[in-house]
């Protein structure tokens, strides 16, 4: 974490009562444009749910997202901008994707055939930098979350 992404965790452990350090601190998405959209919907309480290939967390050597993971989310500058707890998070082939998960998603139009489209798009342009092809079979994580705290600007 840079020193602002953890004065940021220290403020939410202070005024939480969490121990601990974050499972993650930094954006969604693969470059700034993206990451601040993302943040900005999950500001809003737009979005409530993302998706990942579980290729990439073995890739990474990370842990697959679980229930009670707290997660510091920054902007695509790197400011942190607010903590996000997993509620749930289900492995299953991207096929087996639904309209509801693409509302809760709270991307480009809400609708299903939009988020689709996006994510076929991300997921392919991720597994190319692996040297991978994306499969439409391929195994992700829908997981859904809650915004548990905003970071107070500036952070103190």
């Amino acid at each position: 974490m840079t020193p602002e992404q953890s004065k940021a965790w220290q403020a939410f452990c202070r005024e939480t009562g969490h121990q601990g350090d974050p499972v993650y601190a930094g954006p969604f998405g693969d470059g700034p444009e993206l990451a601040d959209t993302l943040v900005n919907l999950i500001l809003a309480d737009q979005k409530t749910a993302t998706c990942s290939r579980k290729a990439w967390y073995e890739a990474q050597g990370e842990p697959l997202p679980a229930a009670g993971d707290l997660c510091l989310l920054c902007d695509g500058s790197g400011v942190p901008r607010c903590v996000i707890e997993t509620v749930s998070a289900q492995i299953a082939p991207f096929s087996s994707g639904d309209a509801d998960f693409a509302r809760a998603e709270g991307e480009g139009d809400l609708s299903f055939d939009w988020w689709r489209e996006a994510h076929i798009d991300y997921f392919s342009r991720e597994a190319a930098r692996e040297g991978r092809t994306f499969d439409l079979d391929e195994p992700v994580i829908f997981e859904h979350f809650r915004r548990v705290w905003t970071c107070p600007t500036p952070v103190e």
